[in-house]
Protein backbone atom coordinates (compact mmCIF):
# COMPACT_ATOMS: atom_id res chain seq x y z
CA UNK A 1 0.00 0.00 0.00
CA UNK A 2 1.36 3.46 -0.89
CA UNK A 3 2.35 5.66 2.10
CA UNK A 4 0.13 8.64 2.94
CA UNK A 5 0.94 11.79 1.00
CA UNK A 6 1.62 13.68 4.22
CA UNK A 7 4.18 11.06 5.26
CA UNK A 8 5.98 11.30 1.90
CA UNK A 9 6.17 15.09 2.21
CA UNK A 10 7.45 14.80 5.76
CA UNK A 11 10.21 12.31 4.83
CA UNK A 12 11.25 14.47 1.87
CA UNK A 13 11.44 17.50 4.12
CA UNK A 14 13.61 15.65 6.66
CA UNK A 15 15.94 14.43 3.84
CA UNK A 16 16.32 17.95 2.47
CA UNK A 17 17.00 19.32 5.98
CA UNK A 18 19.69 16.70 6.55
CA UNK A 19 21.24 17.37 3.16
CA UNK A 20 21.33 21.11 3.76
CA UNK A 21 22.71 20.61 7.27
CA UNK A 22 25.55 18.37 6.02
CA UNK A 23 26.43 20.77 3.21
CA UNK A 24 26.51 23.62 5.70
CA UNK A 25 29.03 21.96 8.04
CA UNK A 26 32.39 23.62 8.56
CA UNK A 27 34.91 20.79 8.33
CA UNK A 28 37.48 23.01 10.08
CA UNK A 29 35.51 22.34 13.28
CA UNK A 30 36.25 18.60 13.12
CA UNK A 31 39.87 18.82 14.40
CA UNK A 32 38.74 21.16 17.16
CA UNK A 33 35.98 18.76 18.22
CA UNK A 34 38.36 15.78 18.20
CA UNK A 35 40.96 17.63 20.31
CA UNK A 36 38.36 18.97 22.77
CA UNK A 37 36.82 15.57 23.37
CA UNK A 38 40.16 13.83 23.68
CA UNK A 39 41.89 16.41 25.90
CA UNK A 40 38.78 17.70 27.72
CA UNK A 41 40.44 21.08 27.97
CA UNK A 42 39.96 24.24 25.93
CA UNK A 43 43.45 25.54 26.66
CA UNK A 44 45.25 22.28 25.86
CA UNK A 45 43.18 21.72 22.69
CA UNK A 46 44.00 25.27 21.58
CA UNK A 47 47.73 24.73 22.18
CA UNK A 48 47.74 21.43 20.27
CA UNK A 49 46.07 22.97 17.22
CA UNK A 50 48.05 26.21 17.35
CA UNK A 51 45.01 28.37 18.14
CA UNK A 52 44.46 31.02 20.76
CA UNK A 53 42.27 30.09 23.72
CA UNK A 54 39.53 32.59 22.69
CA UNK A 55 39.48 31.05 19.18
CA UNK A 56 39.06 27.56 20.64
CA UNK A 57 36.31 28.84 22.95
CA UNK A 58 34.48 30.23 19.92
CA UNK A 59 34.91 26.88 18.15
CA UNK A 60 33.42 25.09 21.18
CA UNK A 61 30.48 27.48 21.19
CA UNK A 62 29.83 26.79 17.50
CA UNK A 63 30.10 23.03 18.06
CA UNK A 64 27.61 23.20 20.91
CA UNK A 65 25.23 25.03 18.64
CA UNK A 66 25.66 22.70 15.68
CA UNK A 67 25.39 19.51 17.76
CA UNK A 68 22.80 20.90 20.18
CA UNK A 69 24.73 19.58 23.16
CA UNK A 70 27.10 21.08 25.78
CA UNK A 71 29.74 18.40 24.91
CA UNK A 72 31.97 19.41 27.87
CA UNK A 73 30.57 20.07 31.34
CA UNK A 74 32.36 21.12 34.48
CA UNK A 75 33.33 18.32 36.84
CA UNK A 76 35.69 17.91 39.81
CA UNK A 77 39.23 18.46 38.49
CA UNK A 78 38.21 19.86 35.08
CA UNK A 79 35.68 18.93 32.41
CA UNK A 80 33.76 15.75 31.65
CA UNK A 81 32.15 14.55 28.45
CA UNK A 82 28.40 14.52 28.09
CA UNK A 83 26.69 11.31 27.11
CA UNK A 84 26.40 12.52 23.53
CA UNK A 85 30.09 13.52 23.43
CA UNK A 86 31.06 10.09 24.81
CA UNK A 87 29.06 8.41 22.02
CA UNK A 88 30.54 10.72 19.38
CA UNK A 89 34.20 10.27 20.34
CA UNK A 90 34.95 6.85 18.78
CA UNK A 91 32.90 7.67 15.67
CA UNK A 92 34.72 10.98 15.34
CA UNK A 93 38.11 9.27 15.60
CA UNK A 94 37.15 6.88 12.78
CA UNK A 95 35.80 9.76 10.67
CA UNK A 96 38.98 11.81 11.16
CA UNK A 97 41.13 8.83 10.18
CA UNK A 98 39.01 8.24 7.05
CA UNK A 99 39.14 11.93 6.14
CA UNK A 100 42.90 11.92 6.58
CA UNK A 101 43.20 9.04 4.11
CA UNK A 102 41.21 11.05 1.55
CA UNK A 103 43.61 14.00 1.61
CA UNK A 104 46.75 12.12 2.66
CA UNK A 105 46.39 8.57 1.35
CA UNK A 106 48.64 5.91 2.79
CA UNK A 107 51.74 5.08 0.80
CA UNK A 108 51.04 2.40 -1.79
CA UNK A 109 52.03 -1.05 -0.59
CA UNK A 110 52.39 -3.46 -3.55
CA UNK A 111 52.54 -6.45 -1.21
CA UNK A 112 48.84 -5.92 -0.45
CA UNK A 113 47.71 -5.91 -4.08
CA UNK A 114 45.62 -8.78 -5.43
CA UNK A 115 45.15 -8.02 -9.09
CA UNK A 116 45.78 -9.02 -12.70
CA UNK A 117 47.37 -6.35 -14.92
CA UNK A 118 46.62 -6.71 -18.64
CA UNK A 119 49.49 -5.69 -20.92
CA UNK A 120 49.71 -5.40 -24.71
CA UNK A 121 53.24 -6.25 -25.80
CA UNK A 122 55.33 -7.89 -28.50
CA UNK A 123 57.78 -10.75 -28.05
CA UNK A 124 60.55 -8.12 -28.04
CA UNK A 125 59.09 -6.48 -24.93
CA UNK A 126 58.44 -9.75 -23.14
CA UNK A 127 61.96 -10.94 -23.94
CA UNK A 128 63.81 -7.77 -22.94
CA UNK A 129 61.78 -6.43 -20.03
CA UNK A 130 59.45 -8.97 -18.42
CA UNK A 131 62.01 -11.28 -16.77
CA UNK A 132 63.19 -8.34 -14.66
CA UNK A 133 59.61 -7.36 -13.82
CA UNK A 134 58.45 -10.89 -13.00
CA UNK A 135 61.37 -11.34 -10.61
CA UNK A 136 60.48 -8.09 -8.82
CA UNK A 137 56.78 -8.99 -8.66
CA UNK A 138 57.58 -12.34 -7.08
CA UNK A 139 59.51 -10.59 -4.31
CA UNK A 140 57.54 -7.38 -3.83
CA UNK A 141 54.00 -7.97 -5.16
CA UNK A 142 53.30 -11.72 -5.12
CA UNK A 143 49.56 -11.12 -5.53
CA UNK A 144 49.97 -9.29 -8.85
CA UNK A 145 49.72 -11.30 -12.06
CA UNK A 146 50.52 -10.17 -15.61
CA UNK A 147 48.35 -11.13 -18.56
CA UNK A 148 50.08 -10.33 -21.86
CA UNK A 149 48.28 -10.12 -25.18
CA UNK A 150 49.60 -9.53 -28.70
CA UNK A 151 48.94 -6.36 -30.63
CA UNK A 152 46.01 -6.24 -33.01
CA UNK A 153 44.12 -3.57 -34.96
CA UNK A 154 41.82 -3.39 -31.91
CA UNK A 155 44.58 -2.66 -29.36
CA UNK A 156 43.90 1.09 -29.16
CA UNK A 157 40.18 0.50 -28.65
CA UNK A 158 40.93 -2.11 -26.00
CA UNK A 159 43.14 0.34 -24.09
CA UNK A 160 40.55 3.11 -24.28
CA UNK A 161 37.74 0.68 -23.42
CA UNK A 162 39.50 -0.71 -20.33
CA UNK A 163 40.13 -4.24 -21.64
CA UNK A 164 43.90 -3.55 -21.58
CA UNK A 165 45.60 -1.66 -18.74
CA UNK A 166 48.95 -0.87 -20.35
CA UNK A 167 50.42 -1.09 -23.85
CA UNK A 168 53.98 -0.63 -25.06
CA UNK A 169 54.35 1.97 -27.81
CA UNK A 170 56.88 4.22 -29.50
CA UNK A 171 57.15 7.87 -28.52
CA UNK A 172 56.32 8.94 -32.09
CA UNK A 173 53.00 7.08 -31.98
CA UNK A 174 50.18 9.67 -31.86
CA UNK A 175 48.16 9.44 -28.67
CA UNK A 176 44.41 9.17 -29.21
CA UNK A 177 42.15 11.39 -27.09
CA UNK A 178 41.79 9.91 -23.61
CA UNK A 179 45.21 8.22 -23.54
CA UNK A 180 48.25 8.96 -21.35
CA UNK A 181 51.87 8.08 -22.00
CA UNK A 182 54.93 7.39 -19.83
CA UNK A 183 58.50 7.43 -21.09
CA UNK A 184 60.50 4.24 -20.44
CA UNK A 185 63.74 4.63 -22.36
CA UNK A 186 65.45 5.23 -25.70
CA UNK A 187 66.40 2.45 -28.10
CA UNK A 188 67.89 2.60 -31.59
CA UNK A 189 67.23 0.80 -34.85
CA UNK A 190 69.99 -1.52 -36.02
CA UNK A 191 70.76 -3.21 -39.32
CA UNK A 192 71.06 -6.94 -38.69
CA UNK A 193 72.36 -9.78 -40.91
CA UNK A 194 74.07 -13.11 -40.44
CA UNK A 195 77.80 -13.27 -39.99
CA UNK A 196 79.26 -14.15 -43.41
CA UNK A 197 76.49 -12.34 -45.31
CA UNK A 198 77.79 -11.17 -48.73
CA UNK A 199 77.11 -7.55 -47.78
CA UNK A 200 78.26 -7.74 -44.16
CA UNK A 201 81.50 -5.86 -44.75
CA UNK A 202 80.32 -3.17 -47.13
CA UNK A 203 79.24 0.37 -46.26
CA UNK A 204 75.48 0.30 -46.63
CA UNK A 205 73.31 2.93 -48.28
CA UNK A 206 69.55 3.17 -48.12
CA UNK A 207 69.39 1.84 -51.67
CA UNK A 208 70.93 -1.46 -50.54
CA UNK A 209 67.61 -2.30 -48.89
CA UNK A 210 66.19 -2.69 -52.39
CA UNK A 211 68.92 -5.23 -53.25
CA UNK A 212 68.67 -7.76 -50.42
CA UNK A 213 65.56 -9.65 -49.25
CA UNK A 214 64.05 -8.41 -46.03
CA UNK A 215 62.57 -9.96 -42.91
CA UNK A 216 60.07 -7.37 -41.68
CA UNK A 217 58.05 -7.15 -38.48
CA UNK A 218 54.45 -5.99 -38.69
CA UNK A 219 52.80 -6.09 -35.27
CA UNK A 220 49.22 -5.71 -36.46
CA UNK A 221 49.57 -7.71 -39.67
CA UNK A 222 49.05 -4.82 -42.11
CA UNK A 223 52.54 -5.09 -43.59
CA UNK A 224 53.14 -1.34 -43.28
CA UNK A 225 56.51 -0.26 -41.83
CA UNK A 226 58.53 2.94 -41.56
CA UNK A 227 61.24 1.42 -43.72
CA UNK A 228 58.90 1.31 -46.74
CA UNK A 229 58.27 5.03 -46.31
CA UNK A 230 62.02 5.70 -46.21
CA UNK A 231 62.56 3.76 -49.43
CA UNK A 232 59.60 5.37 -51.15
CA UNK A 233 61.22 8.74 -50.49
CA UNK A 234 64.18 7.75 -52.71
CA UNK A 235 62.02 5.93 -55.25
CA UNK A 236 63.04 2.44 -54.18
CA UNK A 237 61.14 -0.66 -53.07
CA UNK A 238 62.28 -3.74 -51.19
CA UNK A 239 61.37 -7.39 -51.40
CA UNK A 240 59.71 -8.65 -48.24
CA UNK A 241 60.74 -12.29 -48.07
CA UNK A 242 59.14 -12.58 -44.64
CA UNK A 243 56.53 -10.48 -42.83
CA UNK A 244 55.90 -11.61 -39.27
CA UNK A 245 54.49 -10.18 -36.04
CA UNK A 246 57.42 -11.72 -34.15
CA UNK A 247 60.82 -10.06 -33.74
CA UNK A 248 62.38 -13.37 -32.75
CA UNK A 249 61.17 -14.95 -36.02
CA UNK A 250 62.77 -12.12 -38.00
CA UNK A 251 66.12 -12.74 -36.29
CA UNK A 252 65.87 -16.49 -36.85
CA UNK A 253 65.17 -15.91 -40.55
CA UNK A 254 68.14 -13.57 -40.87
CA UNK A 255 70.42 -16.06 -39.13
CA UNK A 256 69.43 -18.79 -41.62
CA UNK A 257 69.49 -16.84 -44.91
CA UNK A 258 70.67 -13.76 -46.79
CA UNK A 259 67.69 -11.77 -45.49
CA UNK A 260 68.45 -8.63 -43.52
CA UNK A 261 66.26 -6.85 -41.00
CA UNK A 262 66.14 -3.54 -39.17
CA UNK A 263 64.86 -3.61 -35.61
CA UNK A 264 65.69 -2.80 -31.99
CA UNK A 265 69.41 -2.64 -31.30
CA UNK A 266 68.88 -3.82 -27.71
CA UNK A 267 66.96 -6.87 -28.91
CA UNK A 268 69.43 -7.67 -31.69
CA UNK A 269 72.43 -7.45 -29.37
CA UNK A 270 70.67 -9.65 -26.82
CA UNK A 271 70.61 -12.50 -29.39
CA UNK A 272 73.61 -11.66 -31.61
CA UNK A 273 76.04 -14.10 -30.03
CA UNK A 274 73.57 -16.99 -29.89
CA UNK A 275 72.44 -16.57 -33.51
CA UNK A 276 75.87 -15.42 -34.84
CA UNK A 277 74.53 -12.11 -36.12
CA UNK A 278 76.20 -8.88 -37.21
CA UNK A 279 74.60 -5.76 -35.69
CA UNK A 280 75.41 -2.47 -37.43
CA UNK A 281 74.32 1.13 -37.57
CA UNK A 282 71.62 1.61 -40.23
CA UNK A 283 72.26 3.92 -43.20
CA UNK A 284 70.06 6.75 -41.94
CA UNK A 285 70.48 9.32 -39.17
CA UNK A 286 67.19 9.22 -37.26
CA UNK A 287 67.64 5.75 -35.81
CA UNK A 288 66.75 6.59 -32.20
CA UNK A 289 63.23 6.01 -30.91
CA UNK A 290 61.58 6.25 -27.51
CA UNK A 291 59.84 3.34 -25.84
CA UNK A 292 56.71 4.38 -23.96
CA UNK A 293 53.88 2.86 -21.98
CA UNK A 294 50.31 3.92 -22.79
CA UNK A 295 47.15 3.65 -20.71
CA UNK A 296 43.74 5.28 -20.48
CA UNK A 297 44.06 8.63 -18.71
CA UNK A 298 41.70 7.50 -15.94
CA UNK A 299 44.39 4.98 -14.92
CA UNK A 300 47.29 7.44 -15.07
CA UNK A 301 47.35 7.88 -11.28
CA UNK A 302 46.54 4.25 -10.40
CA UNK A 303 49.12 3.45 -7.67
CA UNK A 304 49.80 -0.08 -8.88
CA UNK A 305 50.25 0.96 -12.52
CA UNK A 306 52.51 3.87 -11.53
CA UNK A 307 54.63 1.46 -9.48
CA UNK A 308 54.69 -1.09 -12.31
CA UNK A 309 55.74 1.64 -14.75
CA UNK A 310 58.72 2.35 -12.50
CA UNK A 311 59.67 -1.34 -12.62
CA UNK A 312 59.41 -1.35 -16.42
CA UNK A 313 61.54 1.78 -16.65
CA UNK A 314 64.20 0.05 -14.56
CA UNK A 315 63.88 -3.02 -16.79
CA UNK A 316 64.50 -0.98 -19.96
CA UNK A 317 67.68 0.43 -18.47
CA UNK A 318 68.81 -3.05 -17.42
CA UNK A 319 68.24 -4.14 -21.03
CA UNK A 320 70.57 -1.42 -22.29
CA UNK A 321 68.13 1.32 -23.27
CA UNK A 322 69.22 4.86 -22.58
CA UNK A 323 67.78 6.93 -19.77
CA UNK A 324 65.05 9.52 -19.63
CA UNK A 325 64.18 11.89 -22.44
CA UNK A 326 61.91 14.93 -22.04
CA UNK A 327 58.47 13.74 -20.98
CA UNK A 328 55.25 14.66 -22.74
CA UNK A 329 53.16 17.35 -20.98
CA UNK A 330 52.43 16.45 -17.34
CA UNK A 331 48.70 16.14 -17.96
CA UNK A 332 49.37 13.41 -20.48
CA UNK A 333 51.81 11.25 -18.51
CA UNK A 334 51.49 8.14 -16.42
CA UNK A 335 54.56 8.65 -14.22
Amino acid sequence: MAPPIASVKCNSSIHNMQKTHIHGLDLKLAPALEALLRLRSVSRAAAELGLSQPAMSRALARLRDVLDDPLLVRAPGGYALTAKATALQPRLADAMAALGEVFHPARHDPTRERRTVRLAASDLHTDLFLPHVIARLAREAPGVDLQVEAYSPATVDRVLGGAVDLAFAQSVTPLPPGASSAWLGEDRLALVMRRGHPAADRVWTLGDYAVWPQAAVSLTGDGVTEMDARLAAIGARRRLALVTPYFSAALQAVAASDCVTTLSEAFARRHAATLDLVVREPPFADAAFGVTLVCHERLAADPLLVWLTTLLREATQAAGLRGRAPLPPASRTLA
